[in-house]
């Protein structure tokens, strides 16, 4: 099963964990625009046991990438990623599929071992 397959097939998913935390995965193919030159539209994200979202990564709307050069703040970028409940996008640079499913889950642990170090 290649990428697309994984996380296509992975539509729809939502995971409960023990410690009250829980996931879960949107994806579907959409016709390749300058936003989503990739052809995917998805929406990952973790929530803690109040079902806040506090980790989640996207491509549903624009986020200014950060300053650099005379173009800054003209390109707006639509993969990005949710660090926290307030973090309001810092861009993501996808790759593949398979590289988005590793980063979410990579974010999932790192967010909630933050959570339980106190750092968030």
């Amino acid at each position: 099963m290649d990428g697309l397959e994984q996380l296509l097939a992975m539509h729809g998913s939502q995971v409960h964990r023990d410690d009250g935390y829980w996931w879960k995965v949107e994806a579907w193919c959409v016709p390749p625009t300058r936003e989503r030159p990739h052809g995917i539209r998805y929406n990952l994200t973790l929530h803690d046991k109040h079902n806040r979202r506090i980790f989640g990564m996207d491509n549903a709307h624009a986020v200014k990438p950060a300053k650099r050069g005379l173009n800054s703040g003209k390109v707006h970028e639509y993969d990005h990623v949710h660090k926290t409940m307030s973090d309001t996008g810092t861009p993501y640079n996808f790759d593949d599929c398979f590289a988005l499913l590793s980063d979410f889950f990579t974010g999932i642990d790192k967010t909630i071992s933050d959570i339980r170090g106190g750092h968030l």
